[in-house]
């Protein structure tokens, strides 16, 4: 199968939707993580959503591209050869319930790889005001889907995090993947895609089982580095991104490590990876920036 990077630029219809407090409750429950400022709205401020909850938001549009996307000659089949491969999220605000989002989706990227072809989507959310909310650039790779051409990208594509020198790093944290994670993150996510619950389409797909999605695996990582760290904040939190680089099974132990951390000029830089139970990384060059306190 081959694709041309022509599509690079093709916009999605706009899509509307309103933040809710049983979604952002619900995502921040289904990683376990029970901070005050996800879950208890009779704070004073009221709650705000987990960093990585934009995934969420998205999803929808993730699922129906084929058919929202402007160039009707796109070949649709080409996107049930993707997988996972990058995320970048920047979020201008905090989530917060009440919230009229309008998000604007385009084609951001289509690049030749050597294992198929990188299309990178990035979806701008707005607020009723038209103030931005959080860009997410989701990247995608279409596994033996050769790009016909050089590719082509849009100004503003993010590039990977560059990764730190390697050196022990600065702290480690375990995080228990249980076996109904991928059920619970499915049902509270509404992030929905049978390799995560359906063992018989797991298997028909040559996956060793049911796998936990990647944006899961994220998430905990996230959630896991502001335990870590208690200068971090979930408010404070500008910039999420990665490579997934492998598979976590449920029922397996992932070991989250802040490589590094270092002052940048908009906060705090810091560096991770996650290994899983082998050893080998399932989720490479991760950067959380964090805005001064």
């Amino acid at each position: 199968m081959q694709i041309s990077s022509k599509y690079t630029g093709t916009r999605l219809k706009p899509y509307k939707t309103t933040i809710t407090q049983r979604q952002t409750t619900n995502y921040a429950a289904a990683l376990g993580d029970a901070l005050p400022c996800y879950l208890d709205d009779s704070r004073k401020d009221g709650v705000i959503a987990h960093p990585v909850f934009p995934v969420a938001v998205t999803w929808p549009l993730c699922t129906n591209m084929g058919g929202d996307l402007e160039a009707t000659d796109f070949p649709k089949e080409a996107l049930l050869m993707q997988v996972h491969h990058t995320e970048r999220i920047r979020l201008h605000k905090p989530l917060t319930p009440g919230l009229d989002l309008t998000i604007y989706g385009v084609v951001a990227a289509m690049l030749p790889h050597r294992a198929g072809t990188r299309i990178i989507m990035r979806y701008e959310a707005v607020d009723a005001d038209g103030e931005p909310v959080f860009t997410e650039h989701i990247g995608g790779m279409l596994r033996g889907v050769e790009c016909q051409d050089q590719g082509a990208s849009l100004k503003g594509v993010p590039k990977d995090f560059d990764s730190p020198k390697e050196h022990a790093p600065l702290q480690t944290g375990e995080v228990f993947a249980s076996e109904v994670l991928p059920y619970i993150y499915d049902g509270c996510s509404d992030i929905v895609f049978p390799i995560h619950t359906s063992p018989a389409f797991a298997a028909s797909v040559g996956l060793p089982g049911i796998i936990v999605q990647g944006t899961a695996t994220l998430a905990l990582s996230i959630s896991k580095l502001l335990e870590m760290d208690a200068q971090a904040a979930p408010e404070n939190i500008l910039e999420i991104g990665c490579r997934f680089s492998g598979m976590v099974l449920p029922g397996s132990t992932i070991t989250v490590r802040l490589l590094d951390k270092k002052a940048a000029e908009n906060g705090m830089n810091y560096y991770f990876d996650v290994l899983g139970e082998a050893g080998k990384p399932v989720l490479r060059k991760g950067l959380m920036v964090c805005k001064n306190q």
